[in-house]
């Protein structure tokens, strides 16, 4: 019997995308070299393996941009649990050598994978022995999975256009229009139901696997969703949009630490009064199938949820932005009344305000704390230094919005952002004041900072655990090319690491509760 986390408990992880995984399809996935991280994370004792969200890509790679807010990536379904499966053969996977294995090359990853997809699928249709259990999973997510697939079909006859430029009966969906697509589009349809089914084969044994050591998986709820997305084509009246199925007004984030413009994300916003009606039903059932995955889960900008920056669609930028309330209380009460007691993270970053805190610690959600931002100028500093942590919070170094630890410290103001020289110099001055060491070990030493801080959880993205620089920065918010891309390289996590890493553990009172951990 397998003992499962709780965020209740004192513990510690690492936060690392599934994409980061090295692996020889160019991307990390599902596959064997997931469960090898798994056992390094046993190895060190750890108890939880964070990850950004699953979802497919939409625009610039992004995890946090995707077509479907159930759908899994395609590019993380394994090719070598399709081989054992007799799906497809060693020949097929041949001659996709990665050209540089440190990073994800999108392009050259989705040219390889599809069409090997594809094969497997053809296969799959030729056999009779899966058809029950594809059958099952079709059945019990048609909520989602039937209009996913479908615009997916669509999205590819459409040679890849938004849907809001597709024919005006498929666009407003008339349904006899979407009976026709689905008659026409069968064999295309059921090749992305395929893929969502191995992608949740893979998946299970991915999580038992986990289960199995004791290492609960965080997940990653973005609050918004993707304009040219499945979710907006199958549910236009919950969103703001014009009578061409454009957006009235986008999110994004005012002006902070790490851009004097804003933010603009472009995703439309929600007409949380609709929503409301139906008692948030579209959110429940997202939150639902959410939690068939993980233990856990963040919420990304939860600030959101109290209040939203809304920007104008034609607004270029998100400086002219103005507040709109978010739905507050009464959406964490639909959504736990209706789905009980949820490990819920509040990703409580950027203009928090008072009411923001309050709506948090209504729910005991625990929020997060980013040792990154307790020496500068960030209004919240005061709240990131250890000592006025409270237990019910997870602490971070950094995340992946930030540059990784080392490249932080060893800024020089040439990246760009919001400090100047001599900020980042005191900032600097500040972080060695307290840590008491002369920084070679920045990376280090604020691991220890974490783990030794009274946080129910500490987790440490991948690349600080292995002391990388900028070269290894997961994303730059307000960019849009080379984000996303890295991977750790196989031997990195190697005995060295897990050894400081199990010993730190040990000394902070951190280790796994699982026996032979």
């Amino acid at each position: 019997m397998t003992h499962r986390p709780s965020l209740e408990q004192r513990a510690s992880g690492v936060l690392l995308h599934v994409t980061s995984l090295p692996g020889p399809h160019g991307i990390g996935d599902l596959g064997p070299q997931a469960h090898e991280f798994v056992q390094f994370l046993s190895h060190a004792s750890q108890a939880w393996w964070q990850m950004f969200p699953l979802g497919h890509p939409g625009m610039g790679n992004s995890p946090y941009t995707s077509i479907s807010a159930h759908a899994g990536n395609p590019l993380l379904v394994s090719l070598d649990y399709l081989r054992e499966d007799g799906l497809l053969t060693p020949d097929e996977l041949r001659g996709d050598g990665d050209r540089n294995p440190g990073r994800v090359d999108f392009e050259r990853a989705w040219a390889f994978k599809l069409p090997r997809l594809r094969r497997a699928y053809e296969r799959f249709c030729e056999r009779s022995r899966d058809r029950t259990k594809f059958d099952h999973f079709c059945k019990k997510n048609a909520a989602w999975l039937d209009d996913y697939a479908l615009y997916s079909a669509l999205k590819d006859e459409m040679r890849g256009s938004a849907w809001t430029q597709w024919p005006a009966d498929l666009r407003r969906r008339k349904p006899s229009a979407l009976r026709q697509a689905a008659d026409d589009l069968g064999r295309e349809i059921g090749f992305y139901q395929f893929i969502q089914f191995e992608f949740d084969q893979h998946w299970e044994r991915l999580r038992d696997a986990c289960r199995h050591k004791g290492i609960g998986l965080i997940g990653d709820l973005p609050i918004f969703v993707a304009h040219d997305s499945a979710d907006v084509w199958a549910n236009p009246d919950l969103f703001y949009l014009d009578g061409t199925g454009n957006p009235t007004f986008v999110a994004g984030t005012p002006p902070d630490y790490f851009s004097s413009t804003g933010q603009r994300w472009g995703n439309p916003l929600y007409r949380w009064n609709v929503m409301k009606k139906d008692g948030y039903a579209w959110w429940v059932t997202r939150f639902k199938s959410l939690f068939e995955r993980f233990d856990a889960a963040r919420l990304d900008h939860f600030i959101g949820f109290q209040r939203c920056w809304r920007i104008p669609a034609k607004d270029a930028t998100a400086a002219h932005g103005v507040f709109m309330p978010g739905p507050r209380d009464h959406f964490f009460q639909a959504i736990l009344r209706k789905l009980g007691k949820l490990e819920l993270i509040a990703e409580d970053l950027g203009l928090v305000t008072p009411e923001v805190k309050a709506l948090r610690d209504r729910f005991a959600f625990p929020g997060m704390r980013v040792l990154q931002f307790a020496f500068g100028t960030d209004p919240e500093a005061g709240n990131y230094l250890p000592y006025s942590f409270p237990h019910n919070c997870l602490v971070y170094t950094g995340t992946h919005d930030n540059d990784t630890t080392v490249g932080w410290f060893h800024d020089n103001g040439s990246h760009g952002g919001t400090r100047n020289r001599d900020e980042i110099r005191r900032e600097r001055e500040n972080v060695l004041r307290y840590v008491g060491t002369d920084g070679r070990e920045i990376h280090w030493d604020l691991i220890r900072l974490a783990f030794q801080s009274v946080a129910n959880t500490a987790i440490i993205p991948a690349q600080d655990l292995l002391g990388l620089g900028s070269d290894a920065r997961m994303n730059t918010p307000g960019t849009g090319e080379g984000n996303w891309e890295w991977r750790f390289r196989k031997g990195d996590f190697d005995s060295r690491v897990v050894d400081r890493l199990l010993s730190m553990t040990e000394i902070y009172g951190r280790k796994s509760k699982v026996k032979g951990n």
